[in-house]
């Protein structure tokens, strides 16, 4: 494609360009250029991720407003309602990825969210469940390609040790995003009975609407691929393919998608093992995403109390969240921080799995204590979505060229999406306020993704020395094509942890 000829291009004029050599490439320098893609890379996708995971989650967050009494949602039909966004969400999320690389990142990510932004404002508008779950196909095409996306494009501008802070900072905004959604549906519950809406179709409407109003003025801000940002110059460019060329060989590439990189994609035992990673994780960040009002509903709150107790829950998360982030950055290490916090949300999912028996006036010593439960849910927050961050990072890091990380990514996040079919219907109703089944399933699912990343770390670690002993230089040999379109099977390419 053109855009590949132009990054070629490119990529070789920076292997010849003499102004940026390893002793131009000065702390001061790096600091002002990774300044300027910060402003037009990481805080517009900030901004569409908060508003994405406020639309994507605010039906967990109107679950105790009033919603299943108004649609007569009876039985599991909420809990499909829930369901049906993740089909899609799944299923698009490596074709979207593979459009993008023939797009303009900022228009096809802005159009996503836009379109998303109209079907979450329509939902407060519905009047029976199909109409609901239409709307919730829809939320699901659209915000399917966002999150993908977005990591893609943010590896694209940043180093492998420059990435995971920034994929920290990122992700905070859909746990503040959690937190300001249980606020704002607090708030717009307040509105309960203006113009004839109930309050859940208020969250619905503004959140919705907020989406709309904002994303053009994100679009203006947000860069496309490096080659085409209008936001830096020729020079930068320059210096920033040859950053990535520092990091990544310029061997390790992967611009056709033919049948050969396909068969080699899939037959990449990283790609299936980061798939587990994603679903293990996955089942506990949608289940705390989905159901956390609920479960503080079931502790004796009321819908709105719930609400506003999430808040504190998810400021906590988003600040363990940066600080692994960019302590796994200092160290230079993933492994033992995804293990740490998997850990910890392992000890809060294990505390309400045997919390017993709700306290009540008449038994108030009955079961664990409210407060003790209460704190298990910061543990599971916490835990929780510190790992995402650190596995991201991984990901990303762990398949290279162009094909190969976009599918890669895609891939796994739709791994973990998929996970969304479990934690949407482990959380039933009738089973409150125990939910034995789905702190049960929560706890199966962490320890399988611990597991997981064991096993990835050995993995890759067998594989660097395999390399390092020339044991795969006999890909040299393949024919020219597809020698030349190896991805990170090139034996040049060295795996990190």
């Amino acid at each position: 494609t053109n855009m590949e000829k132009s990054e070629a291009a490119i990529l070789e004029s920076c292997e010849h360009a003499p102004s940026f050599q390893a002793h131009e490439d000065d702390p001061k320098t790096r600091r002002r250029l990774l300044r300027k893609i910060d402003l037009h890379v990481l805080l517009p996708l900030w901004i569409l991720l908060f508003l994405s995971f406020l639309d994507r989650i605010n039906l967990g967050n109107v679950a105790v407003l009033g919603i299943m009494d108004d649609l007569n949602l009876t039985g599991n039909a909420f809990n499909i309602a829930l369901q049906v966004f993740f089909i899609p969400f799944v299923l698009l999320e490596v074709p979207s990825n593979i459009v993008l690389r023939k797009v303009r990142p900022s228009l096809w990510l802005c159009s996503l969210c836009f379109l998303w932004g109209i079907a979450c404002l329509c939902q407060g508008f519905v009047k029976s469940n199909g109409s609901l779950i239409t709307c919730r196909v829809l939320v699901g095409v659209f915000e399917a390609g966002f999150t993908p996306g977005s990591y893609y494009l943010m590896s694209m501008y940043y180093r492998r040790y420059e990435l995971q802070r920034r994929v920290s900072i990122y992700w905070c905004a859909g746990v503040f995003s959690a937190s300001f959604g249980g606020l704002l549906a607090y708030a717009l519950a307040q509105m309960d009975g203006i113009g004839g809406l109930a309050g859940w179709r208020w969250v619905m409407i503004m959140e919705g609407l907020l989406t709309v109003v904002v994303v053009p003025l994100v679009y203006l801000a947000l860069a496309d691929w490096p080659e085409q940002a209008a936001f830096l110059t020729s020079s930068e460019k320059q210096h920033i393919h040859w950053r990535m060329a520092q990091d990544i060989p310029t061997t390790a590439r992967m611009d056709r998608l033919d049948k050969q990189a396909w068969l080699r994609i899939l037959k990449d035992w990283k790609l299936w093992l980061c798939g587990i990673m994603y679903i293990g994780i996955g089942v506990c960040i949608y289940a705390t995403a989905l159901f956390l009002p609920s479960i503080l509903f079931s502790l004796g709150y009321s819908g709105i109390q719930a609400n506003v107790r999430t808040i504190p829950i998810w400021l906590v998360a988003g600040v363990v969240t940066i600080i692994v982030g960019f302590a796994s950055d200092w160290t230079m290490h993933r492994c033992g921080f995804m293990i740490l916090s998997a850990m910890l949300a392992l000890i809060g999912l294990v505390i309400l799995f045997c919390q017993g028996n709700t306290p009540t006036p008449l038994a108030p010593n009955a079961g664990l204590a409210v407060g003790v439960r209460y704190m298990a849910c910061f543990f599971i927050a916490a835990g929780t979505y510190a790992i995402n961050p650190p596995l991201i990072s991984w990901t990303s890091s762990s398949f290279a060229g162009h094909y190969k990380r976009a599918i890669g990514i895609a891939f796994s996040l739709a791994a973990g999406n998929s996970a969304g079919f479990i934690s949407s219907n482990i959380f039933v109703r009738s089973e409150a306020p125990r939910y034995l089944v789905g702190y049960g399933v929560c706890i199966g699912a962490m320890t399988l993704q611990i597991l997981a990343t064991i096993m990835f770390a050995f993995g890759l670690t067998w594989e660097n020395r395999r390399r390092d002993r020339g044991e795969r230089d006999g890909r040299k040999l393949l024919p020219e094509r597809e020698a030349h379109n190896l991805g990170d099977d090139e034996p040049s390419y060295r795996f990190t942890l």
